[in-house]
């Protein structure tokens, strides 16, 4: 494509990463938000990512079926309205106040953003010459980073009241006040998620609008060459799996519990901790930057390998110590894990050859991850307190440590994807 063409198709790709980087990174808010609001355990708020990721799992097919049957563009334009219906369900899940209404327009909207990154990744590495398509891919990559530090800023300082009553204090109110105040935390949400609707009502009406090119299914193919064997048989491919959905899984307890984290280890109020949030996924974003600069000397699997290793010592350290330290650590460890859902994904897929377009799918729908790690953090925290459930991510960076060393003898791939 010439540049003047692919200049607006790559601005409205570009944004759909911002999108989902944005409605992925809300979540965190929504945890603590919805605990107080529904009255619930954190094993029951940790539905929440639960209800978000199992869409990736449910959805990747559908989605992969219903573009090839009718476009990329027709699967965006499809992926954005599913997203704004399920942001406009927010406004009576918010009025019954009925937390299954909550979980069910999270899974509207997820199911929405898998449409969104079914075609993104695909389209930002065709959009424009092959030797500039990690640079797309990177342009794309931080605007998706810039979206994750938005996100909790916003919605902490719209969302989060900053007043959380103890159960003394909820026992101690007569029936009526309590029913008001729960209520009006819910309705906090309505506001912001029918802006977010309405934003992105009006960017599926650009891209409908706008000419974009049809992509070649061809030109996805990394390699020609036939493996012959199927892929489950490729243990490397099968070890990536695996590590991706602990990987995934491991990303978002941490980043979704980052607030009940920090008040409870440092007594720090919910929306001081969203700020502390932002920072961090701020330092996720100048991560894979610091990543991707730091792959010009030293190979992407050994990279990886590194910052699992201190990925794994950091969150046991956040386990054992309290205070702000224990929470400057963590901020660390989301440093740590900016690299890594794109270099497992390409180090997983790398000589898959024909397969390659299946095994894409495979490793998006492993993204089911952050559904099942979560739970068993909340499940930990009700019983033993928020610090121990951080002992489940160390573990799941453990397997990438290993899949990393696996893989160390890599030297050369291509960042092939983002999430």
């Amino acid at each position: 494509m010439a540049k003047q063409q692919s200049m607006i198709p790559v601005i409205l790709v570009t944004s759909l990463f911002f999108l989902w980087g944005f409605a992925h990174n809300l979540n965190p808010i929504l945890i603590p938000h919805l605990k107080k609001a529904c009255q619930l355990s954190d094993f029951q708020s940790a539905f929440i990512d639960s209800a978000f990721f199992i869409a990736y799992f449910v959805i990747a097919l559908p989605a992969g079926y219903f573009m090839k049957r009718f476009g990329y563009k027709q699967g965006i334009v499809f992926g954005l309205l599913l997203f704004a219906v399920g942001a406009f369900l927010f406004f009576p899940a918010a009025s019954t106040r009925e937390y299954g209404f909550f979980l069910g327009a999270l899974f509207v909207i997820a199911s929405g953003l898998t449409f969104l990154e079914t075609a993104a990744n695909p389209y930002i590495s065709v959009l424009g010459s092959p030797e500039t398509a990690a640079q797309r891919l990177n342009l794309a990559q931080s605007f998706n980073g810039l979206a994750a530090t938005l996100a909790p800023f916003i919605g902490g300082h719209y969302i989060l009241s900053g007043k959380t009553l103890t159960a003394a204090e909820q026992t101690a109110m007569p029936t009526a006040d309590l029913t008001a105040y729960l209520q009006s935390e819910a309705d906090a949400v309505k506001l912001p998620y029918i802006v977010i609707g309405v934003i992105v009502l009006l960017i599926a009406w650009v891209v409908r609008r706008t000419s974009l090119p049809e992509i070649n299914e061809e030109t996805l193919s990394h390699d020609d060459r036939s493996m012959g064997k199927s892929l489950w048989s490729n243990g490397n491919f099968v070890f990536g799996v695996i590590a991706l959905f602990l990987y995934v899984g491991a990303q978002v307890g941490v980043v979704s519990f980052f607030i009940r984290f920090s008040e409870q280890v440092a007594g720090v109020q919910e929306k001081a901790a969203a700020n502390l949030l932002s920072v961090a996924l701020l330092g996720f974003m100048l991560g894979r930057f610091v990543g991707t600069f730091l792959m010009r000397f030293i190979t992407p699997a050994r990279l990886l390998a590194i910052f699992a290793l201190l990925s794994v010592a950091f969150t046991l350290l956040s386990a054992g110590v309290n205070g702000m330290f224990a929470v400057y650590v963590m901020v660390g460890v989301t440093f740590l894990m900016s690299i890594m859902f794109p270099t497992i994904f390409s180090l997983a897929i790398s000589g898959l050859g024909k397969d390659t377009k299946q095994g894409s799918s495979i490793l998006i729908m492993s993204i089911v991850g952050g559904a099942i790690v979560p739970l068993a953090m909340g499940r930990l925290s009700d019983w033993f307190g928020m610090q121990s459930a951080y002992v489940v991510p160390a573990a799941c960076f453990s397997v990438v440590l290993l899949f990393a060393l696996r893989n160390v003898n890599n030297k050369v791939i291509q960042l092939a994807a983002a999430h």
